[in-house]
């Protein structure tokens, strides 16, 4: 998982080097985020410790000066350990061990900004995404790991802003605060899983 943050961590930066020049050329009018994410389950009992392993990328077209559309793909993992215990089946089985649980979570879709003060050095908006949401609950105790992939309908309201020293350039900041809902259900061992509430912050670039 850290090889893998890091990897995509170099590879937004090389896809920011590589737009920079040609989103003011050629697409004047579109505006690109990439973003550190960090997140903290609400309702989410499964693996519920709040974790900076996320991301987020974004992408969009401003039919006005004021209206975004465009598409979104992000995700987050979150953890949880669980010490020794004995865990009761429905066939009668039983298993003692401690745990470790991961949920790995990846939302995309579209997504719609409503903006302010284009034009300005800060440039704050209230958006909405709107998508599909996969997820991959699992549990690591001893050598083994057991899984299940769930899929999902998801819904993220945020607010936010982009900072621009130089809005003819924009090259700049970006933060936002974000609340997620999504469907996902499984169940694994003696665990279920039952919808996923998240609250969160970006902070990343903006172009």
């Amino acid at each position: 998982m850290k090889k893998l943050y890091i990897r995509l961590l170099a590879l937004s930066l090389g896809l920011f080097v590589a737009l920079q020049p040609t989103s003011a050329q050629i697409l004047p009018d579109a505006y690109f985020n990439i973003d550190w994410q960090f997140g903290a389950p609400a309702t989410n009992d499964f693996s519920d410790k709040a974790s900076g392993w996320g991301m987020n990328f974004e992408g969009g077209y401003f039919l006005t000066d004021a209206i975004t559309i465009g598409g979104f793909i992000s995700f987050q993992t979150n953890f949880k350990k669980l010490p020794r215990e004995t865990l009761q089946f429905s066939d009668g089985s039983a298993l003692t061990t401690s745990q470790k649980h991961a949920l790995f979570h990846l939302p995309f879709g579209v997504a719609g900004r409503y903006n302010w003060f284009k034009e300005s050095v800060f440039q704050p908006y209230a958006g909405l995404k709107l998508g599909a949401s996969y997820a991959e609950i699992s549990s690591y105790y001893y050598i083994y790991k057991q899984y299940k992939d769930t899929w999902g309908f998801y819904m993220q309201p945020e607010v936010g802003v982009s900072i621009f020293p130089r809005p003819d350039m924009r090259f700049g900041l970006h933060a936002a605060l974000y609340y997620s809902y999504s469907t996902n259900s499984g169940d694994l061992l003696t665990y279920s899983l039952n919808g996923l509430s998240n609250f969160g912050f970006r902070v990343g670039i903006s172009f």
